[in-house]
């Protein structure tokens, strides 16, 4: 159960540059919104405690447990459905005290955890039919669990988390590329489907979303608003920033240009407050944790290992692109939080508890199998 450990053999860079980018995070949301500011640094603090303890505990004992996993996160996303939370056009929380709680965000390290033990079981049969259809329903109902909340950007998110499993599971080019031919040209005309006036597989605002990104003049005073100010907010933060929590009154972000600054536009925060290096200095941390997170995958022990290491891997770098890509209008607005930067204690202790996975996998590299009993 417990690892025998050597503290030498600790992944002490993964830990520093996870260290770092939380307290980047703790200060941005203290421009972005101060009241928020020391809920985050509690959240910070029990992250890592917790990330810390996962370390100790050889993974494979929790892979025991992968049926529970994923029937437990399906019990989670039904009840959001049934007695969840409405905020914002959408029933994504559960109400546990005073807390607000976002399965969806647990979903993401459950799925992980749990297709890695089903994919080593059955990796000899992998490119057979029964087992990658069966990998490709378990993944479907969380999904579409999710996508009825309605939350298009985190099923999407699940679905690329989803390619990056199977294709660390060992699937076949031949499989991969007759998967493309096939679903790129379909996913074009659903969505150009999805877009038409009668359209009713996206709801009105996704729809406007995606709208207000291939035309942002005509939406320039809606939909578009957030991202062009974010965008504003970037490029006149320069070279070196405006200064943390400034008080200048051309800042976009004190004219409260833009709302939900603390979540899916914090980077914006960051490019004003701390410019064009700061912008960098994030960036470059989110792309160290994401290929420390490969790397060690690429020694881990067994194929489980492998899996878990390029899920979170992929969690964190595919949602800190898309977030950035939001931000600096590169891409459709989605509301996918920045990893370890955003608030919202849910996607912080289920990113925590990801690298706490991949940090114990890098000590059973060290250490093969053993354990203490």
């Amino acid at each position: 159960m417990f690892s025998k450990i050597r503290l030498r053999d600790y992944d002490y860079k993964l830990f520093i540059y996870i260290v770092c980018i939380s307290v980047v995070g703790i200060f941005a949301i203290g421009s972005a919104d101060e009241s928020l500011q020391s809920k985050q640094l509690i959240g910070v603090i029990f992250g890592l405690v917790l990330m810390v303890v996962i370390s100790f505990f050889n993974y494979s004992f929790f892979l025991k447990f992968y049926w529970i996993m994923y029937v437990l996160n399906l019990a989670l996303l039904l009840a959001v459905l049934f007695v969840g939370k409405e905020g914002n056009g959408a029933q994504r929380w559960l109400k546990i005290g005073g807390l607000g709680f976002q399965p969806s965000e647990l979903a993401k390290i459950l799925l992980i955890l749990f297709f890695a033990k089903y994919i080593m079981k059955y990796k000899e049969k992998l490119n057979s039919l029964p087992v990658l259809g069966s990998c490709v329903l378990l993944i479907l109902i969380p999904i579409l669990l999710i996508f009825k909340q309605p939350d298009l950007s985190t099923s999407i998110m699940i679905a690329l988390i989803f390619c990056v499993i199977i294709f660390t599971g060992g699937l076949s080019l031949k499989i991969i590329f007759s998967i493309l031919a096939v679903a790129v040209p379909a996913i074009a005309i659903i969505v150009t489907l999805a877009l038409q006036p009668e359209g009713q597989f996206l709801e009105e605002y996704q729809k406007n979303r995606i709208m207000s990104f291939i035309h942002p003049e005509e939406y320039a005073n809606e939909e578009a608003l957030q991202q062009l100010n974010s965008v504003m907010a970037i490029g006149s933060g320069q070279l070196n920033g405006k200064g943390y929590k400034n008080n200048e009154i051309t800042s976009v972000k004190n004219g409260n240009f833009y709302s939900e600054a603390q979540t899916d536009f914090i980077f914006a925060v960051i490019g004003e407050e701390f410019g064009f290096k700061g912008s960098v200095f994030v960036v470059v941390l989110l792309v160290l944790i994401t290929l420390e997170c490969f790397s060690v995958g690429r020694r881990a022990k067994d194929l489980s290992g492998q899996i878990i290491c390029a899920g979170v891997g992929g969690l964190i770098g595919f949602q800190s692109f898309i977030n950035i890509g939001v931000a600096t209008f590169l891409l459709p607005n989605t509301g996918l939080p920045l990893p370890f930067v955003s608030n919202g204690l849910t996607s912080l202790l289920s990113l925590y508890m990801g690298i706490g996975f991949v940090l114990n996998i890098k000590l059973q590299e060290a250490h093969g199998t053993k354990e203490l009993i």
